[in-house]
């Protein structure tokens, strides 16, 4: 008999007339407003401004939420084309299918575009933003506790997650994802609340590390450590996930994806710190920057 576990929620969406809202996108929305809030305190400490980082979401967020969707489409694409595809279930993101790396990705390069545009220094913004990723995406991750869906193998651990057979969740079916039932009760790793407790703890590092090593790293670092804790994260947990997922030499894709993209921020980390610049360096040109942008609302 379970004496203790994790429940899961009933359901995963709610409806006020016509309209149906999905908790997942709740979640999603709640981290970006996290996100943004913290940004812009670390911004506007560095000499900007909040409809910069305004002006910058109103770019980023919307080529986020693409790239993320991209990336998903591209490495499940049997969900969406093929005999039993459906092409129509790429525009329902209600339904779960968010890539990471696509919508960071996708994020970049349109806050790059705009930070190159208004002449901001990007490194700066990324150094910025580090720390308020990390927390919308433990955020975005309880979407995935409400849909029932991303859980790990099954485990006897008193924090294991059990599954609600009621109600409306994409997961609501208890199953081993190897073409058996699992037993009635068995409970799984809870991935959604590693990758949260993971997260939550490299933004406060990320913060912590900032502040100690300001004069010392080069700006952008921390976006480069925010990779390299990311990755080192999701490498062991995307190992005890379940649910189907393409492999390659037996290896999940994302565990590739992270792996290499774990490598390529510990090259950056390494770069940055030969050839990048000083974080008063740039904060000084945001500063000078402002100052244009607000004698030019002024004349």
């Amino acid at each position: 008999m379970t004496l203790a576990y994790i429940p899961s929620p009933s359901i995963s969406q709610f409806t006020i007339g016509p309209v149906t809202i999905h908790f997942y996108a709740l979640c999603i929305l709640a981290g970006i407003i996290c996100a943004v809030w913290i940004t812009t305190n670390r911004w506007r400490h560095a000499g900007g401004t909040f409809d910069q980082i305004l002006d910058i979401t109103l770019c980023a967020v919307p080529a986020g939420i693409i790239g993320a969707r991209v990336y998903h489409i591209i490495t499940t694409p049997e969900r969406f084309f093929g005999p039993n595809g459906d092409w129509v279930e790429m525009f329902r993101i209600w339904n779960g299918g968010l890539g990471i790396w696509g919508g960071v990705v996708f994020g970049a390069l349109a806050a790059w575009a705009w930070c190159r545009h208004k002449h901001y220094p990007m490194a700066l913004l990324a150094d910025c933003v580090a720390p308020g990723l990390l927390v919308a995406q433990a955020i975005g991750r309880l979407g995935n506790w409400f849909n029932q869906e991303l859980y790990g193998a099954p485990t006897t651990l008193p924090w294991g997650l059990k599954l609600n057979t009621a109600g409306t969740a994409i997961g609501s079916m208890e199953q081993c994802y190897d073409g058996s039932t699992c037993p009635t009760g068995t409970l799984f790793h809870p991935t959604f609340l590693y990758e949260m407790i993971w997260n939550l703890i490299g933004a406060a590092l990320l913060v912590w590390i900032g502040h100690k090593a300001y004069r010392t790293l080069k700006c952008g670092s921390l976006f480069a450590l925010y990779v390299m804790w990311y990755t080192a994260g999701r490498t062991w947990i995307e190992c005890l996930r379940i649910d189907f997922a393409h492999e390659f030499l037996g290896v999940r894709i994302n565990v590739w994806v992270s792996m290499v993209v774990f490598v390529l921020g510990a090259i950056a980390f390494v770069i940055l710190q030969r050839r990048g610049k000083d974080s008063s360096l740039l904060a000084e040109r945001l500063r000078t920057q402002t100052e244009l942008e607000a004698s030019a609302s002024e004349a």
